[in-house]
């Protein structure tokens, strides 16, 4: 009978000593010694086996126990809720300084990009996006680049392993593709996006890149709108007292085509090393859509003409902001992004 006497003082010892340190910790507290299935109750059956003489001292025993985890549970939740209470009711330091906030920063290609975007969208240009897995025909052939033209030398490409007609696209001139065999003119688009082209990685060059190309298709559109367009953009772009050249050019998919040039806004046409003394710098090249290129797309080139223009975003933004090595806007390196922080 000794055992079951012991057996209920070590409880009582356990019970007083426990320091549950959480409300889950607090809540296995109770179903152990409080709740409905406790411990504490399949003792009371045993006091058939005690002795008479002994029954009402286990019996006082045992209510000391129950008792005693009742006690020290509700102790527990009161010093819980308290806890709770005092925290809720805290009052707020609004003359405290904030804690400060690390704030990102956009890259320099986005602010460049959406800066384009902006301001052809200000004269009905639309954003068109496409995939950047592109089919042969897409990217070259419906663009007046059959298999044989020698304008293939022209871009290194990318391949998908095991074929020959899929690839990454080399420029988003098959955006344009898919768009005129889509829809039906006027067509007035913008396609930002990134190409691929197997170049050597270089301060001047990368094997990936970003482009926005410009088509506009309609009744009688000529090369005047092309140049009047151009010069708002680079106003736009540059600084209202920028000027504009267009000399002559070649790709494949205008007729007649040209490169375009910007008086140099760095040193007002003065001549520097980014001009390379010449007062201009070359930044997009344009053209009138080549009628084949209209044919290629189904849409009738008798009735319809077109420009188109496209241009690098990484060289507008290394002329934005003075960066004089393409490979820093791939590296992402915290300390030349934190630069950009105050850019819109």
């Amino acid at each position: 009978m000794a055992e079951i006497f012991q057996t209920v003082e070590q409880l009582i010892k356990d019970i007083e000593t426990a320091q549950p340190d959480s409300i889950e910790a607090i809540e296995q507290f109770r179903i152990k010694y409080v709740g409905s299935k406790n411990i504490i109750k399949p003792l009371s059956k045993e006091i058939r086996n005690i002795p008479n003489e002994q029954r009402k001292d286990f019996g006082q025993l045992l209510n000391k126990a129950k008792k005693a985890a009742e006690s020290k549970f509700q102790h527990l939740k009161d010093s819980l809720e308290s806890g709770v209470e005092e925290a809720e009711g805290e009052e707020l330091d609004l003359s405290a300084p904030p804690m400060p906030i690390p704030l990102g920063s956009r890259h320099p290609v986005s602010i460049t990009m959406n800066r384009i975007i902006d301001i052809f969208s200000r004269i009905g240009f639309i954003v068109a996006e496409e995939r950047e897995i592109e089919d042969d025909w897409h990217n070259f052939t419906a663009m007046n680049t059959p298999e044989d033209h020698p304008a293939r030398d022209m871009q290194d490409t990318y391949y998908l392993k095991d074929s020959t007609s899929m690839l990454l696209r080399t420029h988003t001139s098959s955006v344009q593709a898919r768009v005129m065999t889509t829809q039906k003119p006027p067509i007035r688009i913008i396609a930002p996006g990134r190409v691929y082209r197997n170049e050597t990685i270089s301060a001047r060059s990368h094997c990936q890149f970003h482009q926005v190309e410009g088509l506009y298709i309609d009744k009688d559109v000529s090369f005047a709108d092309l140049k009047q367009t151009l010069l708002y953009f680079a106003q736009e772009m540059y600084g209202a007292e920028t000027k504009i050249r267009l000399r002559p050019s070649y790709f494949p998919f205008t007729e007649p085509s040209a490169e375009m040039d910007v008086s140099c806004f760095i040193c007002d046409a003065k001549g520097c090393n980014v001009c390379k003394y010449t007062g201009w710098v070359e930044i997009l090249g344009c053209g009138m859509v080549d009628p084949q290129v209209l044919e290629n797309c189904g849409i009738d080139s008798k009735e319809y003409t077109g420009f188109a223009f496209g241009m690098g975003i990484e060289r507008q933004a290394m002329m934005l902001y003075d960066i004089n090595d393409i490979r820093l806007l791939f590296e992402n390196d915290v300390r030349f992004l934190k630069q950009f922080q105050s850019a819109l």
